[in-house]
C-alpha cells in the first residue's frame, strides 16, 4: 500500500491529523494497535481551549460539539473554605468548551468514515523503517498477515508508551521529566454537577476538583497517595472526602450516586526534545505529558496537529519545507509554556509529602493574591483558555 502520510496511533491526535489532511486532499493511513471500541471507551479530559474548538470546526467535526458542549467563561479557585471566580471572558476575551475527549474521538471516527482515509485498527507488531530517508515505510501485522505501507512522512501519534519516540536515537533526543508524588482518584457519576463551572480546591488534606461532562454527568477528583488503589475507595468514602475538601457552598449542593467509572491516574510532566527525526514527526503524548491540573493534554496534541498539518499542506501545495523544518521548535515553544502553567497549577493546589504549615500558608496566600489581582487573573485566564497557535 502507498500513501502520503502514515499516522501511527488512532487517538484524537492521529484522527484529527488524518481528517485535516484528507480535507486538503493529502492521502493518509492511520494504524492503531487497539480496537475502535477500546479507543472510544477511554475516559479522558473534557476542557477544550478555544483554539481547539476552532480547529475542530475547521476539520468539520464541530457540529455535535457546538450542539452539546458547554461554554464556560470562567472557573473557581478555592482555599480555606472560600471560593472565588476567575472570569476568563473579562480577563482574556476567551472562553473554553466542556466536551469530553471521548466524544471528540467518536466525532472524528464518524467523520473519517465518510472519507477515503484508511483507518487500520487492531494492528500488531507495528514497526517504522528508514525514517531518516526519503522513502520511509511502516510494517504491521493483522490476522497473522504482515502488511507494508510506503509513505512520504510518518506522524507518531501513538502516546507516551508508543514506538515512535523510541525510533529517535537516545543521543539525538533529550528527555525532561518531573514525576509528582501523588495521583488523582477520579469518579464519573450520572449526577448533576455540584457547580455550573469547574471548582479547583486547595485543602490541607489535599487537592479536589469538581468538574462535569454534561448537565447530567459529573466528574470529580481528589488527590490520593500513589500507594492507593481505586478499589480501596468505596463510593461513600470518596464522597465524604470530596465534601471535606470542597468549600461548603459547593459541597452542600453535591448530589452523589454510584460511580460508573473509578480510576487513579499518576501525575507527571514530560517533554522530549526533539519532536522530529528525519521524516518522523511526533505529536501529542508521544512527545510530551502534562499533569491534568491545567487541562492541557488534549489541547497540546491539537496544537501539534495544527502545526504539522500546516507544514505538510505547504509542502504538498508549494514544495516549501520551511514549516516542516521549524515544526519541532515551533511546537516545543508552546509545549514548554503549557508545561509551566500545568506545573504552576499543580504546585499551587496540591498537598506535597512533608509539606509544612508554612508552605500551606504560602499556597493559600498566593490563591488569595489571585483573588484580589486582576493581573494575576489575566495570566491564569490567558493560559487556561489557550495561548495563540
Amino acid at each position: 500500500m502507498r500513501t502520503q502520510v502514515a499516522i501511527i496511533g488512532g487517538g484524537p491526535a492521529g484522527l484529527l491529523l488524518a481528517q485535516l489532511l484528507g480535507r486538503a486532499n493529502i492521502a493518509t493511513a492511520v494504524i492503531e494497535r487497539q480496537s475502535r471500541h477500546y479507543v472510544q471507551k477511554r475516559i479522558r479530559a473534557g476542557v477544550l481551549e478555544w483554539g481547539t474548538v476552532e480547529t475542530l470546526r475547521k476539520a468539520a467535526v464541530g457540529k455535535r460539539m457546538d450542539a452539546e458542549g458547554l461554554i464556560h467563561e470562567g472557573c473557581y479557585l478555592a482555599a480555606q473554605n472560600r471560593r472565588f471566580r476567575v472570569d476568563f471572558k473579562k480577563s482574556s476575551g476567551k472562553q473554553v468548551m466542556i466536551y469530553g475527549q471521548t466524544e471528540v474521538t467518536k466525532d472524528l471516527y464518524e467523520a473519517l468514515e465518510q472519507t477515503s482515509a484508511e483507518v487500520i485498527d487492531e494492528a500488531s507488531a507495528v514497526e517504522l523503517h528508514d525514517v531518516v530517508t526519503e522513502k520511509p515505510f511502516v510494517t504491521y501485522q493483522k490476522f497473522g498477515v504482515e502488511h507494508r505501507i510506503d509513505c512520504d512522512f510518518i506522524a507518531g501519534c501513538d502516546g507516551f508508551h508508543g514506538i515512535s519516540r523510541q525510533m529517535i536515537p537516545l543521543e539525538q533526543r533529550k528527555e525532561f521529566e518531573r514525576v509528582y508524588p501523588f495521583g488523582w482518584l477520579g469518579v464519573l457519576s450520572e449526577t448533576p454537577p455540584a457547580s455550573h463551572e469547574l471548582v479547583y480546591a486547595n485543602h490541607a488534606r489535599g487537592f479536589a476538583l469538581a468538574s462535569m461532562r454534561n448537565p447530567k454527568l459529573s466528574r470529580y477528583y481528589i488527590q490520593v497517595s500513589l500507594e492507593d488503589k481505586a478499589e480501596d475507595w468505596s463510593d461513600d468514602a470518596f464522597w465524604d472526602e470530596l465534601r471535606c475538601r470542597l468549600p461548603t457552598e459547593v459541597s452542600e449542593d453535591l448530589i452523589t450516586g454510584p460511580a460508573i467509572e473509578k480510576s487513579i491516574a499518576p501525575l507527571r510532566s514530560f517533554v522530549c526534545e526533539t519532536m522530529r527525526w528525519g521524516n518522523l514527526f511526533l505529536c501529542g503524548d508521544a512527545a510530551h505529558i502534562v499533569p491534568p491540573t491545567g487541562a492541557k493534554g488534549l489541547n497540546l496534541a491539537v496544537s501539534d496537529v495544527h502545526y504539522l498539518f500546516e507544514a505538510l499542506k505547504l509542502h504538498y501545495a508549494a514544495h516549501d519545507d520551511h514549516l516542516l523544518d521549524q515544526y519541532s521548535a515551533t511546537a516545543l515553544a508552546r509545549v514548554w509554556k503549557a508545561i509551566r502553567f500545568s506545573w504552576w497549577m499543580t504546585t499551587l493546589l496540591h498537598r506535597f509529602p512533608q509539606q509544612t504549615e508554612f508552605e500551606q500558608r504560602i499556597q493559600e496566600s498566593e490563591i488569595d493574591y489571585i483573588a484580589t489581582s486582576q493581573a494575576a487573573q489575566s495570566m491564569m485566564a490567558e493560559n487556561y483558555t489557550g495561548l495563540p497557535l
